[in-house]
């Protein structure tokens, strides 16, 4: 059972300061209380599947290369300057000199090595403090990491792998301090130290995590004194902490609440594409979903547009197929979809053997980064199923949970939730993760165990070539297979959304669904 801890706006102390000090909002001068959607699973930047965590790392660690605010566009992060040999296979990174840890020790070359020698290689003495599951898929292609000089690492592939670049920007590849590392082994998890602009106070699971100002910060210290993030998984809890001053900001804002908050003067709304995909999972290795022809017909009895319109009221567009339109160089429009048709439904099924439907089991997380309203949409798309005959029974998961459960595999549930974010801007890692064979689970999060040749063949192609033109052309390839096959439900395309108070300045949504508040301040 989900356990909420909603905390009051009483006097709270952590690190000697007052957390909240009254029902009005007043608080530590210089400090934002952040409303989480869910948990944070972890503070190892490796481990991590799920982006609420990601949300509070992004401002604990930071990768060689980021990208400018508010966009995909790649920039210097811990690395100033990078080179690529012109066989792709030797990535040189120049590093900034003087950068320090939060636990003091120096930030080098050697540190970067030992942050991807620890994600990559199972001998390393410190690979046992993972498990790091992304890992292999964004950054497997790496045969090696050297220490050019103290300020000069280099990275040699076993191929070329033109999405390596956009994967350094990910919060797998966040560089971890060595020291700290050795220090706590597995409990580093919980004692995170990095290089980025807030240094890591405390985490009182289920409660808050509390970060401080790092006024030694490379990019300048923050204008911010401290960051409090607080867990609120149910929708209407996190609108009226956000409403009676018990926080200052939030994000996914729920759709029913969006319109009330643009309207109230005190609060400011954010809003931006982002280059998201909601999907039900379909299990592929057993029967009835092993048919395309019933996997098809589920798709066609879901009335996307009505979920769209009437659930997430027009945050949302529905989805065709696997590549969200905001990844434009990779995104195919002529990929239609299947538009809400259940008499064509019906008849699939009955093609198939299930004149009569059939039921089965439906696997969903209680609350989500990324999962919108989860909850909701299953009881829209249960009752859409029902309505050719399909009777799924839903069934509940703490997010964290759910995580694991689904990372498993369906096993013998018929159907599973589950979201993305194709952070880098590049389709490469998502798909290699989801659709790729390579990636049935427990290898990676192809929970549904769908197998295509044709399609691991285009994604490998892709991942190739440097042309972007080119690439974009294989994933629209990949794009129209995975449409045609339908190993999922294509649900929809969110938009980001957020809402703050006006004390808060600043901040900057990014496409990467990460939220860095270096240059927020708050009155």
């Amino acid at each position: 059972m989900k356990r909420l801890l909603i905390v009051a706006a009483t006097v709270c102390a952590v690190a000697g300061a007052s957390l909240w000090a009254s029902p009005t909002g007043a608080v530590t001068p210089g400090t934002l209380v952040v409303g989480l959607v869910a948990e944070p699973t972890s503070m190892d930047p490796g481990q991590l599947t799920d982006i609420n965590s990601m949300r509070v790392l992004s401002n604990v660690y930071d990768t060689l290369v980021q990208f400018a605010p508010g966009t995909f566009t790649l920039e210097p992060g811990l690395a100033t300057s990078w080179s690529i040999s012109p066989d792709g296979l030797q990535y040189t990174f120049k590093l900034r000199r003087g950068v320090v840890f939060h636990d003091g020790t120096p930030f080098d070359a050697a540190a970067v090595k030992f942050t991807y020698d620890r994600l990559l290689d199972p001998q390393h003495p410190y690979h046992d403090t993972g498990p790091f599951p992304f890992a292999p898929f964004y950054y497997g292609a790496i045969e090696s990491t050297a220490v050019v000089d103290p300020s000069t690492v280099r990275f040699t592939l076993k191929h070329p792998f033109s999405p390596l670049l956009h994967n350094f920007t990910l919060n797998t590849g966040r560089i971890v301090s060595p020291a700290a590392v050795k220090k706590w082994g597995k409990d580093f998890a919980s004692h995170p130290a990095g290089t980025g602009p807030f240094t890591f106070v405390s985490w009182q699971k289920n409660v808050r995590i509390v970060l401080q100002k790092n006024p030694r910060y490379w990019g300048g210290a923050p204008k911010l004194a401290q960051l409090i993030f607080r867990p609120l998984p149910d929708d209407q809890t996190r609108v009226t902490e956000l409403l009676n001053g018990g926080v200052d900001f939030i994000v996914d804002v729920p759709p029913d609440n969006l319109a009330q908050l643009k309207k109230d003067a005190r609060f400011q709304v954010y809003e931006a594409p982002g280059p998201h995909i909601w999907w039900v999972t379909l299990n592929t290795r057993i029967k009835p979903f092993n048919d395309v022809r019933v996997r098809q017909a589920v798709n066609y009895a879901v009335n996307k547009a009505a979920i769209c319109r009437d659930v997430l009221k027009g945050t949302c567009t529905p989805a065709d197929g696997p590549i969200p339109p905001a990844v434009t160089w990779a995104f195919d429009p002529q990929v239609k979809g299947y538009p809400y048709d259940p008499a064509k439904a019906k008849a699939l099924l009955a093609e198939a053997g299930y004149p009569n439907g059939f039921s089965g089991t439906f696997w969903i997380p209680e609350s989500g980064s990324g999962m919108q309203s989860p909850k909701i949409m299953a009881e829209a798309i249960q009752a859409d199923l029902a309505n050719v005959g399909v009777k799924m029974s839903i069934q509940t998961y703490e997010w964290g949970a759910y995580l694991n459960q689904y990372g498993k595999g369906l096993g013998s549930a018929e159907m599973g939730a589950m979201s993305f974010m194709l952070d880098p801007g590049d389709p490469a890692p998502m798909l290699s993760l989801v659709v790729d064979g390579a990636a049935i689970s427990p290898k990676g999060f192809n929970s549904g165990y769908y197998d295509d040749p044709k399609v691991d063949q285009l994604l490998q192609q892709a991942s190739t070539v440097e042309s972007l033109s080119r690439r974009g052309a294989l994933y629209r390839q990949a794009s129209a297979i995975i449409a045609r096959d339908a190993p999922w439900i294509f649900i929809d395309n969110a938009l980001q959304t957020a809402a703050a108070t006006r004390r808060e300045h600043g901040f900057v949504l990014s496409p990467t669904f990460y939220l860095f508040f270096q240059g927020t301040s708050v009155q």
